[in-house]
């Protein structure tokens, strides 16, 4: 089946439930696609032959526990961090432009004081429409902000709950926080027992080297572009998190690589191979 994880998860629910294993199956070719046509009896047929040859292989996340609640909850946190990034940068454009007085009582505060003395304020209609204006629209992004927060905060609450209700181990990881040990649960789903093996879950947060050698290079790989995107960056964070709280171990790793001419990207690039590897044992 194709699209498990969007318009497919509902019928994949329900297979499941009766005791049908569902194979997951990528979109078909670009290339083949444009040769032959798209229709959906052609998807069909393709997704068909990827099944019966073996070139699509894995297993459906089930996306009936926790794993899939964290998922719910993270989208609707980096919803919110959108929103108050951009309510931030609209609150700040209007302390820059707002009236002398009021400019010069709200420029050069920190975040957190901009915040909380611009929903401070009471505006009053007078002869001023259009500083009256000015101070309702600081006050109201100001409190969208506050309650933003506050929405941010629950959200906190729960995730951080059934992390350690579902892998209590993963937080013991140096540099994992219930954030990122959401987004590991997340690229392995509900029934992580469908990625066999600790390479496979490399290639899902890709990190797995991709050979791209030819004639005499044959040593050579790049980057993999693929694979969860959040896990990847989660393991960015943990990797830098390490390093800036002087982990001896990613630390010394660092120092070596350097003094053998490697740069700094490639050097993270090998660590959060290591970090997966680390993951992998603690993903239940």
């Amino acid at each position: 089946m194709e699209g498990t994880g969007s318009y497919g998860a509902g019928l994949v629910r329900h297979l499941c439930a009766s005791g049908i294993v569902v194979v997951e199956v990528d979109r078909p070719n670009r290339q083949a696609r444009r040769r032959n046509g798209k229709s959906d009896e052609l998807d069909a047929s393709e997704a068909a032959r990827a099944a019966l040859s073996g070139r699509a292989s894995g297993a459906a996340k089930s996306a009936t526990g926790n794993v899939e609640a964290l998922r719910t909850l993270l989208v609707a946190k980096r919803s919110a961090r959108s929103i108050r990034i951009k309510t931030m940068g609209q609150l700040r454009d209007l302390v820059i432009t707002a009236p002398d007085d009021l400019r010069d009582r709200l420029s050069g505060l920190t975040t957190k004081a901009l915040i909380r003395q611009a929903a401070a304020l009471r505006p009053r209609p007078g002869s001023d429409p259009l500083g009256h204006a000015i101070k309702t629209a600081i006050v109201t992004l100001a409190r969208r902000v506050q309650a933003i927060n506050t929405e941010i905060a629950a959200l906190d609450t729960h995730i951080d709950a059934l992390v350690r209700a579902t892998a209590p181990a993963l937080l013991e990881v140096y540099g994992v926080g219930s954030d990122t040990a959401a987004i590991f649960l997340t690229a392995a789903g509900d029934n992580p027992g469908r990625i066999r093996s600790e390479p496979a879950r490399a290639k899902i947060c890709g990190v797995a080297p991709v050979p791209a050698g030819s004639g005499k290079t044959n040593s050579r790989h790049r980057l993999d572009q693929g694979g969860h995107r959040q896990a990847n960056h989660a393991l960015w964070l943990v990797v830098l998190t390490r390093l800036g709280q002087g982990d001896p171990r990613t630390v010394a790793d660092m120092q070596r690589r350097l003094a053998e001419g490697r740069t700094k990207p490639e050097i993270i690039r090998a660590l959060k191979r290591y970090v997966a590897r680390e993951i992998y044992q603690h993903i239940p």
